[in-house]
């Protein structure tokens, strides 16, 4: 089994840890690909981020047609519904599977993730997951996405600072960590507070292997289906959606890569 894990953004050591944390999660069978995009924001952190970060990851899934499931190892799920209308294989974003699976383990989870600006769009997804009301608070440890990065800084004591507060102030009975670059943090705070520290990136590699194993594609009807082809203007042309190959309608994944004149990917 083949998984491409794509980091939205362009900071490769953060693509490096997550990639570890994955193959950590993964089966032995399963073969693990850490990527992220060459252009876009080097981090996540809002909604004006996201939406520059979302062309880079399509461009992503489309040059990789053969893997049997993709993860999305950003914690806003950027991209996650275009990116289920461009292929049939499974796509799985770490926000909603570290949702699903703390709500597996308790029944009330909270959220550590990193600035106060992340925090509408954390509580956005809980609810359109049906999730909200599992989730007793979303904090912020006010560290910026690319302090995770940096050796010898305090972002590990201060996330541990907010899962302590998050069990006493929210009766929090597991906690979910709301950014792929602390994934390496789970297991270690895990034992130190004595509950568990669910981290997105295992969470969704473990649920893209159990949906592949099970042989379950995205659904292309409704709102999942294949973007309707027409062009697009300017900018966005080499992104303009093509049709399918008959054989392999309407899944979108088998066609050959177009590139437009700047060497943008076709989608």
């Amino acid at each position: 089994m083949r998984i491409l894990v794509i980091n939205p953004n362009t900071t490769a050591s953060m693509t490096q840890k997550i990639g570890v944390a994955a193959q950590a999660a993964a089966a032995s069978g399963t073969a693990i690909q850490a990527i992220n995009p060459t252009y876009g924001p080097p981090s996540i952190e809002g909604y004006y981020d996201e939406v520059f970060s979302i062309p880079g990851l399509l461009a992503q899934i489309h040059a990789a047609p053969d893997v049997d499931a993709y993860v999305i190892a950003c914690f806003d799920d950027t991209g996650l519904d275009a990116a289920r209308c461009l292929t049939a294989a499974p796509v799985i974003g770490i926000g909603e599977a570290a949702f699903h699976i703390a709500s597996l383990l308790a029944g009330r989870f909270s959220v550590v993730t990193t600035l106060s600006r992340s925090v509408s769009a954390i509580e956005h997804n809980l609810t359109k997951y049906g999730l909200a009301g599992r989730c007793a608070r979303v904090r912020a440890s006010e560290i910026p996405v690319l302090d995770l990065e940096i050796p010898g800084s305090d972002a590990r004591q201060r996330i541990s600072a907010e899962i302590a507060k998050a069990v006493v102030e929210d009766r929090a009975e597991a906690i979910v960590l709301g950014c792929a670059g602390m994934a390496d943090l789970a297991a270690e705070l895990s034992r130190e507070h004595s509950l568990p520290v669910v981290d997105g990136v295992g969470a969704a590699v473990k649920l893209a292997e159990g949906l592949v194993s099970l042989g379950h594609k995205t659904s292309k009807r409704g709102g999942y289906a294949a973007p309707r082809v027409k062009p697009y203007d300017g900018l966005f042309a080499a992104f303009a959606p093509e049709a399918p190959q008959p054989q392999h309608a309407p899944d979108m994944t088998s066609r050959p890569l177009a590139t437009s004149p700047a060497g943008k990917h076709a989608i």
